[in-house]
């Protein structure tokens, strides 16, 4: 997993939290937040090459901003 080394995460762009690259169970992978629990989409993978690709594209969309939170609104 040497290029996860590549990889930057922003804070949470609701709460300044955290965000943790993580993985379904060697499918999927997404960003979520260990404080307030918003997360990207979970991007699919079939072999390391897409694995690679869908953790940059994860972490394109949790620095962009681009999140699903299901918590109260301001």
């Amino acid at each position: 997993m040497d290029f996860l080394k590549d990889i930057d995460l922003s804070d949470c762009p609701i709460c300044q939290g955290t965000g943790l690259l993580e993985e379904e169970s060697g499918w999927c992978t997404y960003v979520a937040c260990l404080d307030c629990g918003c997360r990207t989409a979970e991007v699919p993978f079939e072999n390391q090459a897409q694995r690679e690709k869908a953790a940059h594209t994860v972490a394109d969309l949790w620095n962009s901003g681009k999140v699903i939170f299901s918590g109260t609104g301001d």
